[in-house]
């Protein structure tokens, strides 16, 4: 059960101890040059040193738990970026900047940036969740929606070199989400949904032996050929699930993936720029992946999110180039 008054919460050498164990199992280990003898790592103390700064003396360079991590360089206690990763890793439709802000006692602007970094620590690639969605025997769903406004104005390649028109109702952003039923999920968001664009997304992230099941969308039909077997279900016939044989024809999980991922946006987050949205998407992804029903809990989700902070940074810097793309 989670417990705010818990030390790691509070204190921020608590904290340090608690990342230093998840990151550390064994003793320390130098993220410059990889040593893990502990006869050659010495822990720095003094008056004029940082708290947990250690010495490698075999690159001689000084380290602590979050060098290189996208904790790393940051002024903010330890013990609130724990309770910030546990927030956003236990809800399950996120954590506003400003309920964080008002939580940890931090500015607006200085939350909002802490809940980017702990979304940069929840991006997982193919080796880290084990491999493409699906497989032999096993079935994935995908689908395409719409979500928010676009920044720029689309011109689609059926207008043959006409000029974009303003819209009264701007154009929407498009996301292609795939699931496998009853593991995991990855979201994308894609200039425009076409069939290409589906099709790279599908071959590289799920793989071709298992059955594809899909709406009646005209984007799938050629794509599915690839896969083990295709079936689709006809929703503007209103049929949104049908059985044959022993199995059920449906899109119907990846429909929740987004309900879910909708319900955030409209009652936690409210705006999302354009720029940003990939990094909400990685956020749902990663909860969803480690949901009740896979028999993970919230601490667990915490520190999984804890440990996958390792070797991944992003700066103010990068943040702006992004809006700014």
């Amino acid at each position: 059960m989670f417990d705010l008054t818990h030390a790691i919460y509070n204190d921020a050498e608590k904290a340090r101890g608690h990342l230093e164990g998840i990151h550390w199992p064994n003793g320390p280990i130098c993220p410059h040059c990889g040593n893990i003898d502990p006869a050659r790592i010495t822990k720095l103390e003094g008056k004029s040193t940082r708290p947990g700064v250690y010495k490698c003396n075999e690159c001689r360079a000084p380290f602590s738990v979050t060098v290189r991590t996208v904790f790393e360089r940051s002024k903010i206690g330890l013990h609130k970026w724990v309770l910030a990763s546990h927030l956003m890793a236990a809800s399950k439709k996120g954590m506003s900047a400003h309920q964080l802000h008002r939580m940890l006692g931090v500015t607006y602007k200085t939350a909002w940036f802490m809940a980017h970094r702990i979304r940069e620590a929840m991006k997982e690639d193919i080796v880290e969740t084990g491999g493409p969605l699906g497989g032999e025997g096993k079935t994935i769903e995908a689908d395409e929606t719409y979500w928010g406004r676009r920044e720029d104005g689309y011109v689609s390649p059926q207008r043959k070199g006409q000029p974009y028109l303003k819209r009264k109702k701007p154009m929407k952003n498009a996301i292609v989400g795939l699931v496998e039923r009853g593991g995991r999920t990855r979201t994308v968001h894609v200039k425009h949904a076409t069939r290409d664009a589906v099709r790279e997304i599908l071959v590289t992230t799920a793989d071709r032996n298992s059955t594809l099941y899909t709406d009646e969308s005209n984007i799938y039909p050629i794509t599915g050929k690839e896969f083990a077997a295709h079936g689709t279900v006809k929703h503007s016939a209103k049929e949104y699930a049908r059985r044959e044989g022993g199995v059920v024809v449906h899109s119907n999980t990846i429909d929740s993936v987004f309900s879910v991922f909708k319900r955030g946006m409209v009652g936690v987050y409210q705006h999302c720029g354009e720029a940003h949205l990939h990094r909400y998407l990685t956020e749902f992804d990663f909860r969803y992946n480690r949901r009740t029903a896979l028999k993970i809990s919230d601490a667990e989700r915490a520190e999984d999110l804890l440990r996958m902070a390792r070797d991944k940074r992003l700066t103010c810097r990068r943040i702006g180039e992004a809006k700014n793309a």
